[in-house]
């Protein structure tokens, strides 16, 4: 049986997760802003401090995955607080638990993107190279001159930033090079406190969570750098022909000289 950690795990997929992953008898340690096993508020650097060290100390530095599922969603008046917890509520914890994780030997790490990554219009690039850069104020300004639309252009900005990083950081070797698998699931409209309204056709917190466990097991095991879209085909209908698309030969190029430097041939 292994330890997990989980982010959210007080309501909608993280909590859907936990109770999946404590049922087959494994070790959950979930981080929510209320009723959690550790309470913190990821929207602070402070928070994030507690939550990242306060895991670190209940699993005795070892963590065989992660399940990084807090959020917020496109709520107005929320659009400073959308981005703290939505990316730098995952790397940042993400980061300081890398040395845990590596300890495991085959740690999974699953982050909740979202399918708003592909299917949201008018997200400026600049907003999500501000977040990549660590610079939320700039990404926020860029988003706050799209009016009350604001609040969904963060975001789906944040949620891109999220599944970028983690493109970018899964293949590195402090992180496949440690067995670490880092991946991201990314649903459509999920029946969560996120979305508290149904208008119809929204998924299930559960069926989400069987998607996360199986990217949390041995079956996933050849499983690094994926966007699982699991989003009743929403990305599939606005984007039919968007993907795949071959690697361009500067792409290819930049790819082998990393390869090169990473010594794999």
């Amino acid at each position: 049986m292994g330890t997990y950690a989980v982010t959210g795990s007080a309501s909608g997929m993280g909590s859907a997760t936990a109770g999946k992953l404590r049922a087959a008898g494994h070790t959950v340690v979930g981080v929510d802003l209320a009723n959690a096993d550790l309470v913190a508020d990821l929207s602070t650097a402070d928070g994030r401090r507690t939550a990242a060290e306060g895991v670190l100390a209940a699993v005795g530095g070892r963590l065989d995955g992660a399940v990084l599922a807090a959020g917020v969603g496109p709520v107005p008046g929320r659009e400073a607080v959308i981005p703290q917890v939505n990316y730098f509520g995952a790397i940042e914890l993400l980061r300081r638990w890398r040395p845990a994780l590596a300890a495991a030997g085959n740690a999974k790490v699953v982050v909740l993107s979202s399918n708003s990554t592909t299917t949201t219009p008018l997200v400026p690039r600049r907003a999500v190279r501000a977040l990549l850069s660590g610079d939320p104020d700039r990404a926020v300004r860029g988003a706050r001159v799209f009016g009350k639309a604001a609040r969904a252009i963060i975001y789906s900005g944040s949620k891109i930033a999220l599944s970028r990083w983690v493109r970018r950081t899964a293949v590195l070797p402090e992180w496949a090079g440690s067995g670490i698998r880092l991946n991201a699931l990314a649903p459509g409209a999920i029946l969560t406190p996120i979305f508290p309204v149904p208008i119809g056709g929204y998924g299930d917190p559960s069926q989400l969570a069987d998607w996360v466990v199986f990217m949390l097991s041995d079956a996933a095991d050849f499983l690094v750098g994926s966007v699982v879209f699991v989003d009743d085909g929403s990305d599939a209908y606005f984007r039919f022909d968007a993907w795949p698309r071959p690697v361009p030969l500067r792409g290819l190029t930049r790819y082998l000289r990393r390869m090169r430097s990473f010594g794999t041939f």
